[in-house]
């Protein structure tokens, strides 16, 4: 029997967003989408567009777009609705869960304000902010429970008021101001009361009229127009109603932009007059064929924003512009973008990433994915994605795009797996190939259903790909073309006693491993007509769980896995076949031991060029561990990081300049580490900044010695000889608070000497020395104070 193994070794209460990641700032930088537009409100002359959980600008004179994201501080909450207070260079952001952010466009700063977020009183789920009126330094806010007032020269919350009856909560949709009187539309009736009374807490003092669900309300110059869940929007006369127009699709916007009537559905955007008169009417075309959600008319332009159609697959498309002359006519605005926020998995090779956004639940369930999605392409810094619309037009039902492999002798074949129709292959960003049971050994699991899982490619530039719930599921092609299977069924049988297989990898001495879900760690080698198939899956066995959700080799050989409860590693793959055995992590914490990520969900684990580790998890953010594991490097969380959620789905490095991209469910961001990966010479080292000027933060910056070998002695002497700093790879490693530390294919010097004073101006040598194969070589480098 194997065994484990241990190693002992509403009060008021306003927050001011904290840098959270200050000396990160320069290191972060996010992809978010920003194609799904939630809400647009405008100066002047440029607008705020709301994505998701992400804003940009736009100068509707220069064409300049700047976005504001997690990494300038806003929450990465969704949005659901803003007002940008020219006068006041504010921006008021709302959010589904009731938070609000106020961003100080002169600072570029936030405010977190946590009022509604934190009112007990009101369930979580009642809390959407839903629209803002301003009126002087009062902001009326319009929420799922009722209206709440916002002092934007104090920057304190006033009354609320619950006008629901006998003073329930009740979803206030609109509001607005007209004659003195506070209007209110909600899914139940039209509200409204006088200003000036001062008791508008006393639900008594609301009147209520014109029953219905009614979706907004706008003054407009001196009129009055209210919307309604039935497409019709009518002119209110006091509380007699008219009926000036009705629409074919859901009314999705309703906004008084400088005294015209700006009406959205998801097919048109209207801009009207204050008397109703049409101005400007632009409608969906076959070329930008998403749904619209909010609009406004600025200068003779309507700026509409749009959302994707989830059943059709069509994208979104950021903010269309369109004008009175011209208006079947869109341009795009929007920056730079993948389809979505939500990655499932992603790929970085050689200045690429591959992204998708279909996927499966936990349990491999299709309604945990996204049918219709397609793919997005990050490439010589632009999105270039693929739409769903240029899939199907080559492939029945490519569903639920999931796994990704990109050929390590060519970045541009890619390999994308559909877990329903098969596999797509991709050369230079277009389709080559596509394969099921009619071309390959990807036999259907039932009709035309595949359900395609984990791939990989091995140093040979043959493909491995799991097919699920078959016996032959695992299929190899390789790199002549040729198309062969292998069967489980000795171990998993039947085959669908295994719902799916997470991730293959390979040993030097040709295993294969895989991660499944109810057999926990796979091994098989193929070895002709004799294989090996064993697995490691019950906890009297050392596994914290059956369902192994990654696996990862690392540059010693070893095998690190992560469950849905926590790691394992396997420290020899060779003993692996004939004795399957796994071993935990203890680590000290604050001297007591503890196994490393216990009961943690892991989603993903990569191994960087220092042979450290980052490791990704569900619900606690993203870890970098030093290579044994024993040492926490980073711990990111949404709390000290511009990561929108604690929940990672996926990693990917780019080894050689150090980049860690993280994928969420709220979006797509990188870190810059520093660290490299080594390279097998000297030849093309170098440092910099060079020189290092004065205004350089040397302490904290650092000076990098770039593209080392794995095995240096780095000596930096100034002009004259004295010893300066001196490091080894395998003694001073990073973040153990030497001056000099070696991190994989990377030195990293904070400019002090041996007795850790900072050094003067000079010259100064660079002398790096391979212990392993002798080679040497001497860079200058001048510092400037």
């Amino acid at each position: 029997m194997t065994c484990l193994k241990t190693n002992f070794i509403f009060f008021f209460l306003i927050v001011v967003s904290q840098a959270f990641g200050q000396e990160f700032s320069d290191a972060w930088k996010g992809h978010y989408s920003y194609l799904e537009i939630k809400d647009i409100t405008n100066g002047t002359d440029k607008f705020y567009a709301a994505a998701e959980n992400a804003l940009f600008t736009y100068d509707v004179n220069t064409n300049v777009m700047e976005t504001i994201s997690t990494i300038e501080g806003i929450s990465g909450e969704v949005i659901s609705s803003i007002l940008y207070i020219e006068d006041e260079s504010l921006v008021l952001i709302g959010f589904e869960n009731g938070l609000m952010q106020v961003y100080d466009e002169a600072n570029r700063s936030f405010l977190t304000v946590v009022d509604i977020i934190e009112k007990p009183t009101i369930p979580p789920n009642d809390k959407k902010i839903n629209h803002f009126t301003r009126d002087g330094d009062l902001v009326y806010i319009a929420t799922d429970y009722g209206i709440s007032v916002y002092n934007i020269n104090s920057l304190e919350f006033g009354d609320t008021y619950y006008i629901g009856p006998n003073g329930s909560q009740l979803k206030v949709t609109q509001t607005t101001i007209f004659e003195g009187n506070l209007y209110a539309s909600t899914e139940q009736s039209l509200y409204r009361a006088d200003l000036l009374n001062p008791n508008l807490i006393d639900y008594n003092q609301w009147e209520s009229f014109r029953p219905g669900n009614w979706v907004g309300i706008q003054a407009v110059a001196d009129k009055i127009y209210v919307a309604r869940s039935n497409r019709r929007v009518y002119e209110l006369n006091n509380i007699a109603i008219s009926q000036v127009a009705a629409y074919t699709r859901d009314i999705t916007g309703f906004k008084n932009i400088e005294d015209n009537l700006v009406v959205t559905t998801l097919l048109e955007a209207n801009a009207y007059t204050s008397d109703f008169i049409p101005i400007i009417n632009a409608t969906t075309n076959s070329e930008f064929d998403s749904n619209f959600s909010k609009s406004i008319y600025l200068n003779d332009h309507l700026y509409i924003g749009t959302n994707r159609i989830e059943n059709t697959g069509k994208p979104a498309y950021g903010v269309l512009k369109t004008s009175l002359i011209t208006p079947e006519d869109f341009e795009e605005i929007h920056p730079e973008s993948p389809l979505r926020n939500r990655f499932f998995k992603i790929k970085y090779q050689e200045g690429q990433i591959w992204g998708t956004h279909g996927g499966f639940s936990v349990t491999y369930n299709f309604n945990g994915g996204n049918r219709r999605t397609g793919i997005s392409h990050f490439i010589e810094d632009e999105w270039r994605n693929i739409v769903y619309d240029t899939l199907e037009e080559n492939i029945f039902r490519p569903w639920y795009l999931s796994n990704i492999s990109i050929n390590p002798f060519d970045s541009g074949n890619v390999y994308i797996g559909s877990y329903y129709s098969g596999l797509i292959e991709f050369q230079d960003n277009e389709i080559s190939n596509f394969y099921n049971q009619d071309n390959s050994t990807i036999f259907p699991f039932a009709g035309n259903l595949h359900l395609l899982l984990a791939s990989n490619f091995d140093k040979d530039g043959n493909l491995y790909v799991h097919n699920g719930r078959i016996d032959e599921t695992l299929n190899r092609k390789s790199e002549s073309g040729q198309w062969t299977s292998y069967s489980y069924q000795s171990l998993i049988d039947p085959a669908t006693s295994n719902l799916g297989f997470s991730s293959i990898v390979f040993d030097d001495n040709g295993t294969i491993f895989s991660g499944s879900h109810g057999y926990g760690l796979v091994a098989y080698k193929p070895n002709g007509s004799n294989p090996t198939l064993v697995n490691i899956s019950e906890e009297v066995q050392g596994m914290p769980s059956p369902s192994v959700k990654t696996i990862a080799i690392d540059r010693q050989g070893q095998l690190w896995l992560g469950t849905d409860k926590g790691i394992r590693v396997v420290y020899n793959t060779t003993q692996f076949l004939t004795n399957p055995e796994v071993d935990n992590i203890i680590v000290l914490d604050n001297g007591e031991a503890s196994e490393l990520l216990f009961q943690q969900y892991v989603t993903d684990i990569e191994v960087d060029g220092s042979n450290n580790k980052w490791i990704a998890t569900l619900d606690t953010g993203l870890y970098y561990f030093s290579s044994d594991g024993q040492e926490t490097i980073f711990h990111f969380t949404k709390d000290n990081s511009p990561l929108p959620t604690n929940g990672v789905l996926d990693v990917a490095l780019d080894e050689v300049n150090g980049v860690v991209y993280i994928a969420t469910e709220k979006g797509l961001l990188s870190f810059k580490s520093d660290a490299s990966k080594p390279k097998t010479t000297l030849e093309d080292a170098f440092v910099f900044p060079n020189p290092v000027r004065p205004n350089y933060d040397i302490a904290t910056n650092k000076i990098k010695i770039r593209d080392i070998s794995e095995n240096v002695n780095i000596k930096i002497t100034d002009i004259e000889g004295n010893l300066v700093a001196e490091a080894q790879s395998k003694t001073n490693a990073r973040f153990k608070g030497y001056n000099l530390e070696i991190d994989g294919g990377t030195a990293l010097w904070n400019g002090k000497n041996l007795v850790g004073d900072t050094v003067a101006s000079g010259v100064y040598l660079v002398m790096l020395n391979d212990l392993d194969t002798l080679e040497t070589k001497v860079l200058k480098l001048m510092v400037i104070r």
